[in-house]
């Protein structure tokens, strides 16, 4: 925590997440409040506590990133709390990779994609709530967004990372809704010592509410999050490199990907310098099925899914998203599979569907 008020409630830091729940259910509380935060932290918080199970559950009343809905502390209970801890630390974060060509050319395919949206009047001028997953891919695609022609855009997000930081200190970015700040080590540093400015531009939440599937989609949230794997049907692996071994938590994507206006997934075409495609025949774990899937982008282009069948979602994503040293291989199987599949609506060839992975556990690469 930021601090104590002098009616005991909790001033919180630079993370909400679920400490609301958690105080509200716990026996016992320990605090620990770092001096390290600033103190202009106070009031950037909102608290909302009108959440309740049916039959006594109403709207929540939010209709836009900047609608303040609940209080700027948390409600505490004295007579739980047990220790005060005092400390003075920064947020322990790595820093983000200067965005490189491949990371770069998925922005560009991006921004391309919103300025065509806008010309025929899917999206407005000024876009719609953005969400963005945390990364040095997604910290590359805001700084596209930093360095396009959009204006007065917002964000509802659950992390504000360093991307979302530059858009606010240029204009391009007007307000940011999230639960946390997920930033680098001087970006966080940054972030600290000019609180008072950002404060006017950003809310933190509670993460039932930054992330709630309902408000989600009434906001029309675009949502843009990266991935392991997709496979050619537009199956999504967030989560287990070759199906087994965890890389990453699954995070909020499945609360913005399900419910977004428009659902985006964006990778790098290959990974390990070349070993794994990141385009494969069968997804070996999926976090995202093929329907929470609409926009797919790698740096070789991008596949608008939209309204296609199964066998035409799958020729775009091998054309426009897969690597040119695995496009042939994929184009073999997909031909093999409509020929000898037991069936056409997605035609798979069960035995060989997952050999790629196979042959990477066992030769350290996906390559024939």
């Amino acid at each position: 925590m930021a601090g104590i008020d002098e009616d005991g409630a909790l001033i919180p830091s630079s993370s909400v997440g679920n400490n609301k729940t958690w105080v509200e259910l716990a026996d016992k509380i320990i605090i620990e409040v770092n001096h390290w935060q600033n103190e202009a932290l106070e009031g950037v918080h909102d608290i909302y506590y009108g959440t309740a199970l049916p039959p006594r559950r109403v709207p929540i009343p939010l209709v836009r990133p900047d609608d303040r809905i609940g209080r700027p502390v948390i409600a505490c209970d004295p007579e739980k709390v047990i220790a005060v801890v005092e400390t003075h630390a920064p947020d322990r974060n790595l820093p983000f990779a200067k965005p490189d060509a491949v990371a770069l050319a998925i922005a560009g395919h991006l921004i391309e994609f919103f300025e065509h949206e806008v010309k025929i009047g899917r999206l407005p001028r000024n876009l719609l709530p953005l969400q963005s997953g945390v990364g040095n891919i997604a910290n590359a695609v805001l700084t596209g967004l930093n360095q396009s022609r959009f204006e007065t855009l917002t964000a509802y997000t659950e992390v504000i990372q360093d991307g979302m930081l530059d858009m606010l200190d240029s204009g391009k970015l007007r307000f940011a809704s999230a639960t946390a700040f997920s930033l680098s080590p001087a970006a966080a540093e940054r972030m600290n010592a000019n609180m008072a400015d950002y404060r006017r531009h950003m809310i933190l939440r509670p993460q039932e509410i930054s992330n709630h599937p309902e408000l989600v989609r009434r906001l029309g949230c675009i949502a843009m999050n990266g991935l392991i794997e997709a496979d050619i049907y537009g199956n999504v692996n967030s989560t287990q490199v070759m199906g087994s071994r965890i890389q990453t938590g699954i995070g909020g994507s499945g609360d913005f990907a399900r419910n977004a206006y428009v659902s985006i997934f964006m990778t790098p075409s290959i990974a390990k310098g070349g070993a794994i495609s990141s385009i494969v025949p069968l997804a070996a774990h999926v976090d995202h099925i093929t329907q929470d899937v609409q926009v797919l982008v790698t740096e070789q282009g991008l596949a608008d899914l939209r309204g296609l069948s199964p066998k035409q979602r799958a020729a775009l994503i091998i054309e426009k998203c897969s690597h040119p040293d695995y496009r042939p291989m994929l184009q073999d199987y997909f031909r093999r599979a409509r020929e000898h599949s037991y069936g056409q609506q997605s035609p798979c060839l069960p035995g060989e569907a997952l050999s790629w992975h196979q042959r990477f556990i066992e030769t350290g690469t996906m390559r024939l």
